[in-house]
């Protein structure tokens, strides 16, 4: 990874200066980046019903937002924005970029949101409960971040942490390209683990009271059924493992408009599928969502790892690779990616 794109830094600099504590603006980050797609296929990927978006416009000091899919992705010609997410699910060239930060867990990456907007054009002042890169295409946008305005050209890249208000506004037509990561909070981690509790079954139990006396506070809640609720409860149990494998199935699903198709391409070379996400803990895997533990584990972490293999490396996992390519989780190539 070129230092250039951290201003200078090393990962671990970065990541230990500013990652999660300050915002950092690095101009020409990306010298003359003219970004991955223009306008006309933005708007196409607006109208596809597998994927998100939205449109924003400011009247005065109000947003309107609506949300697409859009028959006609059309925006006013000025205070108007055109925001597609998840823009590297179906670009090689927007996934290659999200991967340029690949020096950030993979399980923390989320996507590449893509917005287009005209002079004027914002979502307005917000805080993100995530840490963001703002890297700027064609088009210059003027950002205030912590009472400093920021004049972003293409390829200048603007890091934020989680929690600090930004406003951008586009001084004309312009692109921005936001590579967010994930932070799945406490709330969200509890409500997923206990679905994935009662998928595996909870204790059966059935509250009777055969000997119940007649009520002389009818709206006093029964000591017995207390008692029986908290019995039930003590019986639920977890162990590390169930945690770990809670964890990897939740952090490899995909969203629920993801839609996956069979593997094309013959070559020398497996490549995972810019929609999937395969994580390892020790020597479980988790891929789209699944759980399994297989042999040779150490090929199977380098696919992870580098989102790409020799297929002739991967020869001892050959029905797996298969089953995956069926299922459009991978793709065979013969070009070797720079990812």
């Amino acid at each position: 990874m070129s230092h250039r794109l951290l201003g200078g830094l090393s990962p671990r600099e970065f990541l230990r200066r500013y990652w999660q504590k300050r915002p950092l603006f690095v101009p020409r980050a990306l010298p003359g980046f003219a970004g991955v797609l223009d306008r006309r296929a933005l708007g196409a990927l607006a109208r596809r019903d597998d994927v998100e978006s939205r449109i924003v416009e400011r009247r005065g000091t109000r947003w309107d937002t609506r949300h697409g899919p859009f028959s006609e992705a059309k925006i006013r010609s000025r205070n108007a924005t055109l925001l597609v997410n998840g823009v590297n699910l179906h670009l090689p060239a927007a996934e290659a970029l999200l991967r340029r930060f690949h020096f950030v867990p993979q399980a923390r990456l989320d996507d590449v949101m893509v917005s287009y907007a005209t002079p004027g054009g914002g979502v307005g002042p917000h805080v993100d409960s995530y840490d963001v890169f703002l890297l700027q295409g064609p088009g210059r946008r003027r950002w205030r971040v912590l009472g400093k305005n920021y004049t972003t050209s293409a390829g200048d890249l603007l890091y934020l942490p989680p929690g600090v208000e930004h406003d951008g506004v586009a001084l004309e037509p312009c692109y921005t390209y936001s590579i967010g990561f994930r932070a799945p909070r406490g709330a969200e981690l509890g409500a997923a683990f206990l679905d994935w509790l009662h998928e595996r079954g909870l204790p059966e139990a059935r509250y009777r009271d055969p000997g119940l006396a007649p009520a002389r506070r009818p709206a006093r809640i029964p000591a017995g059924m207390v008692q029986f609720t908290a019995q039930v409860l003590s019986r639920i149990r977890w162990s590390r493992s169930d945690v770990v494998d809670f964890l990897g199935r939740y952090l490899s699903a995909p969203k629920p408009h993801v839609v996956f198709r069979p593997g094309a391409g013959r070559g020398r070379r497996v490549r995972l599928d810019s929609k999937t996400q395969l994580l390892y803990f020790g020597g479980r895997f988790f891929i789209n969502g699944e759980s399994l533990v297989v042999r040779h584990p150490e090929r199977l972490r380098e696919l992870a790892d580098r989102r790409e293999a020799d297929l002739e490396r991967l020869a001892p996992l050959a029905a797996l690779i298969s089953q995956w390519r069926r299922a459009g989780y991978l793709h065979f190539t013969n070009k070797e990616g720079d990812g």
